[in-house]
């Protein structure tokens, strides 16, 4: 194995480690997603037999807050683990080295800028929520500006995610893959 092979087999380890632990908090903001919305719908029924509300805003906030989280920072972890939604049926039809053309013309094309648009994007509101301390416009909110931060930093590291999927699948197109890691490693 040459040197080059050897660093970007490393740095592609670090990415896919990077995904892979925030996969496993993602997996644990599932259940506290699902507690914190079973108990906004038990205090929210609980309220109409005691005339008061027991609910509050924050809660609410939280809960999307909390899906947020899952969404965009599942989004790299599924690339990873190639789980994404596939709407072409003809795709799993084709020989591993077509579905490597495709996987490499879609990560080019659209991936890649995608990521970079969206990074693009986000930066300028996330920068005046974070001067501005941005908080819910709704009483008893919750800030706003560490979700929106979450934006571009979750399309950050599914760009580097999508490098990762572009080399391995050039390392398939080239006659030799190159293997994602475990977990366990």
């Amino acid at each position: 194995m040459h040197l080059k092979e050897i660093g970007e087999a490393r740095w592609l380890r670090i990415i896919d480690r990077i995904n892979l632990a925030l996969g496993r908090g993602v997996g644990v903001l599932v259940i506290a997603v699902a507690l914190v919305g079973a108990g906004n719908a038990i205090l929210r029924y609980a309220g109409r037999f005691t005339s008061s509300s027991l609910t509050s805003n924050s809660w609410l906030e939280l809960q999307w807050y909390l899906f947020s989280l899952i969404f965009l920072l599942g989004a790299a972890v599924t690339l990873r683990e190639d789980a994404h939604v596939r709407v072409d049926v003809m795709y799993s039809r084709l020989s591993e080295r077509k579905r490597a053309w495709i996987d490499v013309a879609g990560t080019l094309l659209f991936l890649i800028p995608f990521c970079v648009l969206m990074i693009w994007t986000a930066w300028n509101p996330v920068h005046n929520s974070w001067l501005i301390w941005e908080t819910s416009p709704d009483p008893g909110g919750l800030p706003r500006w560490p979700i929106k931060t979450v934006v571009p930093v979750a399309f950050f590291l599914l760009l580097l995610q999508s490098f990762a999927h572009l080399a391995r699948t050039i390392s398939v197109l080239r006659g030799h893959g190159v293997e994602r890691q475990n977990p366990a490693t």
